[in-house]
């Protein structure tokens, strides 16, 4: 015969590990990454500079904006811009999720910007 203990301090390990596989990552719980937002939506003319985007990666291009400060990319991009339309073309976008591509783009082309909390 098998006894198994219930004792909570012989739980704890193994309920730990179960709440942790089950529960939902902080950046999905709150919606996509820079990086998927990236790829989801801002990729469509900022690998390609369609539109005269600034290209993923260019410093040259990005450092004007990145001049700008975060928050005003941000409101850009929220809001659209010349070509860019509202949240890249995607309304179920939250602000997070724009700001957090943005974080993305503006570091990837040497920015320091920060994660939005």
């Amino acid at each position: 015969m098998v006894t198994v203990s219930t004792s909570t301090a012989a739980l704890a390990p193994l309920l730990a590990a179960t709440l942790l596989a089950a529960a939902p990552s902080a950046a999905l719980a709150d919606g996509m990454s820079g990086k998927e937002v990236y790829e989801s939506v801002c990729a469509a003319c900022h690998t390609t500079g369609e539109h005269k985007s600034p290209k993923f990666g260019d410093a040259k291009a990005w450092k004007r904006l990145i001049a700008e400060g975060q928050r005003e990319l941000t409101r850009a991009a929220i809001k659209g811009i010349r070509e860019m339309p509202p949240r890249g073309g995607n309304p179920k976008l939250s602000d997070r999720e724009v700001e957090r591509a943005v974080v993305f783009m503006a570091n990837a082309a040497g920015g320091k910007f920060r994660e939005p909390k």
